[in-house]
């Protein structure tokens, strides 16, 4: 009888473990989905919801690495109990990540409803809601312990790294038309920066879902389609800089 109780409290350990991922997963897509609507409305009282909101995720983040390593201590599990464990203390950081950009995004949000409205800040929520299709997705994945959902996850994140780096043009080219537009583009900018980061914490955790079922790595090199670094540098009003003379 006591090592019946003993292997179920263990079980409730571990099944607290993954509510305790999926608590912060939801809660990381209402903090990004509520960050976009602050902005697009210009609402700085929801934006400093947010913000405050954020430290709930900490707390949360702060039990989850408490109970994990709680469990690698006093239970010593192996194979892939093992990996439950170390999978959810991966997740659950990569989650109060992307909490932490949804936050940024909303701080830039208070700053951005300062100034005048321009045209660009409409297209935000087309790429946030990307982001938040693959957040909700992964963790779909992780509740089904569906690896070829993960795989899914994984691969969309390219669209999402195409539409940063549409943005990413489409913000330089209003700063150069007018430089009036340069203080509200570089909010936009740097809200657009966290969320395509969000979809790369997204990746991860389907790469630590993939290796929590499968007990391997995801051998596969991730797609990146985020080029915005090198168009800074080589635009047509700002080409490369030629070799030196010999």
């Amino acid at each position: 009888m006591a090592s019946e109780h003993i292997i179920k409290s263990y079980d409730d350990e571990l099944d607290r473990l993954s509510k305790m991922i999926v608590e912060m997963g939801g809660l990381a897509e209402s903090q990004l989905a509520a960050a976009i609507e602050a902005v697009v409305k210009r609402d700085s009282a929801l934006a400093l919801l947010i913000i405050e909101g954020d430290e709930k995720v900490d707390q949360l983040e702060r039990d989850l690495d408490n109970l994990a390593i709680r469990l690698l201590a006093l239970r010593q599990p192996m194979a892939r109990d093992l990996r439950e464990i170390v999978a959810a203390l991966k997740i659950g950081s990569d989650l109060e990540r992307i909490c932490d950009y949804a936050a940024n995004v909303a701080k830039r949000g208070i700053a951005l409803a300062q100034s005048p409205p321009i045209q660009p800040v409409y297209a935000l929520p087309r790429m946030a809601h990307l982001a938040l299709l693959l957040v909700k997705d992964v963790i779909d994945a992780y509740v089904e312990r569906d690896a070829d959902k993960a795989i899914e996850v994984w691969a969309r994140d390219e669209e999402l790294d195409e539409m940063y780096s549409s943005l990413f043009r489409e913000f330089l080219t209003y700063m150069m038309e007018d430089p009036r537009n340069i203080g509200v583009c570089t909010h936009l900018l740097f809200m657009a920066k966290n969320i395509e980061r969000i979809g790369d914490h997204a990746t991860n955790i389907a790469e630590n879902l993939y290796y929590l079922v499968h007990g391997t790595p995801l051998n596969k090199v991730r797609p990146k389609r985020d080029r915005s670094s090198l168009e800074m540098i080589a635009t047509p009003e700002r080409p490369p800089a030629a070799p030196p003379a010999r």
